[in-house]
């Protein structure tokens, strides 16, 4: 294992995860706060698909959204944590050439996938805003699933060229990757070739995905806000901002933790390693997390039925 470290090689069968560089030692103890992060962000978001299911009431375009969001955020985790668990507990840190590009792309993809699912929704609070007769009609079954497809097709698309290039490259310099999953720049900067081009079409990605997707979502909400402010009375205004809040909220848990952590690699020689491994996971695991409990603290529909389960099971 030591010389397959430090030699010189062409294309290695498998790279190294040390997972947090600095913090081996402490791996068993940051295995725990994972774990059970983990566990609650799967029973959050399969807890969201199963009332979305059970209540009619919530079967609108609006909660489908949400549910596309759930799957998407189950994926993205599962994509990342039982990795990062495995070398945590039982410190198998290989993962072979293949799934390390396949966890690269998957983890992109979905976050992508992610930030085209608050476009929809985004588009779909400006319908039932500021054409609420014509809600029903404009979006229909047959134009829900045309959204629903055009956005995940929109992220496996995007992000393909970035494995694509990256696999084709020869690596000889090292196998040793300083983080707990295939981080795009950390597994491209190992290898024997001018990685420039996809590490330019990254940040393109980085930089264009959320600013168009941004600027969509600024133009349907500058559009919501003039017609809430158009509204009769107050009640009528606070019940319009009321279902507009749980999206803006999500948007902040998605866009927050990837502005904080994109500015905590650019001040990097600044910042300890472990401390950017560390980052560099928990912003990939908080959105997964706070979606389920933003959409169910702010909507009184799944809260009700929430409270309803969890008192039916106590009685």
């Amino acid at each position: 294992m030591a010389d397959s470290n430090t030699t010189d090689f062409t294309n290695p069968s498998i790279f190294i995860l040390l997972g947090i560089p600095g913090l081996e030692a402490a791996h068993g103890w940051i295995s725990i706060p994972f774990c059970v992060l983990y566990i609650i962000t799967i029973l959050e978001n399969i807890t969201i698909l199963y009332i979305v299911k059970k209540e009619p009431s919530l079967h609108e375009p609006m909660y489908y959204f949400l549910c596309m969001l759930a799957v998407t955020d189950l994926f993205l985790c599962t994509s990342i944590v039982p990795k990062t668990l495995s070398i945590f507990w039982f410190n198998s840190r290989e993962i072979d050439f293949g799934s390390c590009f396949t966890q690269l792309y998957l983890i992109h993809c979905f976050l992508v996938i992610e930030s085209g699912i608050f476009v929809a929704m985004a588009f779909d609070r400006y319908v039932a805003i500021c054409n609420p007769l014509r809600h029903s009609s404009i979006l229909t079954n047959s134009i829900m699933a045309k959204i629903c497809v055009a956005v995940v097709l929109r992220g496996f698309m995007l992000i393909l060229p970035i494995p694509i290039m990256g696999s084709r490259w020869p690596y000889c310099r090292s196998n040793i990757i300083p983080h707990s999953y295939c981080k795009h720049f950390s597994v491209v900067s190992l290898a024997c070739a001018d990685f420039r081009p996809s590490s330019y079409y990254s940040v393109s990605m980085v930089i264009l995905v959320p600013s168009v997707d941004g600027f969509f979502i600024a133009v349907s909400y500058t559009q919501i806000l003039r017609a809430i402010f158009r509204l009769p009375t107050k009640d009528a205004r606070l019940k319009a901002f009321g279902t507009c809040g749980s999206h803006l909220c999500a948007l902040s848990a998605l866009y927050i933790p990837d502005l904080f952590v994109s500015l905590m690699q650019r001040i990097g020689s600044y910042v300890p390693l472990p401390v950017l491994s560390l980052m560099a996971n928990v912003y990939l695991l908080v959105p997964p997390l706070l979606h389920p409990i933003i959409y169910g603290v702010r909507t009184k529909q799944i809260r009700d039925r929430v409270l309803w389960l969890v008192t039916r099971k106590r009685a």
